[in-house]
């Protein structure tokens, strides 16, 4: 267990870089199938490793790195709304209002069954992936910001 929140957001840039490096994998994969109406059973099932892999990354990101920069810049805890907002102003996101459809994609994944609405969010998720991988560099540039023992 981490002494102190900088041991701790070590810990969590390391999660940070491992799932945007499987997000990055599975966003290549599909987006040499690329956006079509059909999708073969293979293919079905390395997008819905993209969208778990988007889900999973977009989570680490909101819920837990972005409320530790919070902690750490003794900013006061708020909604996830108040965090996205807090995360532009820091420039850990290039835009508030792309990072809610982001984080409402991400709900879409986590509820949605019907196989006519699982291709739209394949598609969907192939679009915003880029700004998910974009701000994991932004986060660990924000976070250079800090004289943090044991960084590196």
């Amino acid at each position: 267990m981490p002494t102190n929140y900088f041991e701790l957001l070590e810990i969590e840039l390391d999660l940070l870089d491992k799932a945007a490096a499987a997000l990055r994998y599975s966003y290549d994969r599909c987006r040499e199938i690329g956006v079509k109406d059909v999708y073969s059973q293979e293919e079905k099932e390395k997008f819905e490793a993209l969208t778990g892999r988007f889900a999973r990354l977009s989570d680490i990101l909101i819920q837990k790195t972005f409320r530790l920069i919070d902690v750490i810049d003794l900013d006061t805890e708020g909604t996830v709304r108040d965090r996205i907002n807090r995360a532009e102003r820091k420039e850990l996101i290039e835009s508030a209002a792309e990072f809610i459809e982001i984080r409402e994609l991400r709900n879409e994944i986590a509820h949605e069954y019907i196989p006519e609405a699982i291709e739209t969010i394949f598609k969907m998720a192939l679009a915003q992936t880029p700004l998910l991988l974009d701000s994991v560099e932004r986060v660990k540039r924000y976070c250079e910001r800090y004289d943090r023992p044991g960084a590196g």
